[in-house]
């Protein structure tokens, strides 16, 4: 009975790693695209359907955003623990 729950055990974490990889690359493929897309839409000129921004005005746009959702999600999760921490 042991050798078969370490069996069960040792095939559960080897599932969970198998999706673990493969969630990563269904989002990388996903998401790629989408951020070369979005990229080229704010970086092209007014005259060829873009927006205008440049490369540089396009990196430092989404450089501020990386750094805001970064801010925020750390301060919320050191809320969350925080209160977690309270109520127990």
């Amino acid at each position: 009975m042991r050798h078969l729950r370490s069996r069960i055990d040792a095939t559960d974490r080897l599932r969970a790693r198998i999706h673990a990889v493969l969630t990563f690359w269904i989002a990388y493929i996903l998401t790629r695209p989408l951020g070369a897309s979005t990229g080229d839409l704010l970086s092209q000129p007014l005259a060829d359907g873009g927006l205008g921004l440049g490369t540089t005005g396009t990196s430092m746009l989404f450089l501020a955003v990386i750094l805001i959702l970064v801010i925020v999600l750390t301060r919320r999760a050191h809320t969350a623990d925080a209160q977690l921490t309270a109520t127990v």
